[in-house]
């Protein structure tokens, strides 16, 4: 492969293809409200800081990050809305032109097809010296621990599980700690998708029929139905990180 990483802010041509990887994510993941109203923002008003990689002509990763005010006098502490969360702060700073000091990752998407090719990491570099050439000097990520295939395992427990040589067990986790990243905390309400149960049966051929919770594929945690309210609740854990960058 002759793989070239660039910012977007270089490659707009790019723009278009980043929602092409629709394969990438389970139905249900593409239905949480606040990325759907804010995520088309990040890379219009972001280009600097979203990293687009490609072999030859075909667009096969992209990552994006949006700055925002932290700490300040009222936000003391990474926030436990996670993914969501940090797309709102970033949202109302942008709105508010108020001046930002740190960034965060909200996504790396590399195509099905080049997966377990090491761009995981490079793509993560990617941001990091985007970030940093912002000016920035800390990147945080609420990172999705895709690893995790036990739904009944709390996210505390599963993201402090190590292998021998200490690295985490999570392969996303492992790529940010290589990278010098701390683990920080859990965000335990990272990403709340609701629906109908006529959505939830849509979105994952499930009956969803049962009232408790229900295991669904490629959910870091179980999905709370109340059949006779008629409707669904994932409420998804992430896991905040932070990378110091000199």
């Amino acid at each position: 492969m002759s793989i070239e990483i660039t910012t977007l802010a270089e490659r707009p041509d790019l723009a278009d293809q980043l929602y092409d990887f629709a394969d990438a994510w389970p139905e249900f993941m593409r239905q949480d409200p606040v990325g759907n109203v804010l995520m088309g923002e990040v890379h219009e008003r972001h280009p600097d800081q979203c990293v687009v990689a490609t072999d030859g002509d075909e667009l096969i990763a992209h990552g994006r990050s949006v700055p925002f005010a932290f700490p300040t006098e009222r936000r003391t502490e990474l926030p436990d809305g996670g993914w969501d969360h940090v797309l709102t702060w970033a949202h109302h700073d942008y709105e508010s032109g108020r001046e930002t000091n740190v960034s965060s990752a909200v996504e790396i998407l590399i195509r099905p097809t080049h997966l377990g090719r090491g761009l995981s990491g490079q793509m993560l570099g990617a941001l990091r010296q985007a970030v940093q050439a912002k000016g920035h000097k800390t990147l945080y990520a609420p990172v999705r621990p895709n690893g995790k295939t036990d739904p009944d395992v709390p996210m505390a427990t599963y993201a402090a599980q190590v292998r021998d040589d200490g690295m985490p067990v999570d392969p996303w986790l492992r790529v940010h700690v290589r990278a010098g990243a701390t683990i920080v905390k859990v965000a335990p309400a990272s990403m709340v998708v609701p629906g109908s149960l006529a959505q939830w049966r849509e979105w994952t051929g499930l009956p969803f029929d049962t009232d408790g919770f229900v295991e669904v594929p490629k959910a870091l945690v179980p999905v709370h139905c109340s059949v006779s309210h008629d409707y669904a609740v994932y409420v998804e854990p992430n896991v905040w990180v932070r990378h110091d960058l000199s």
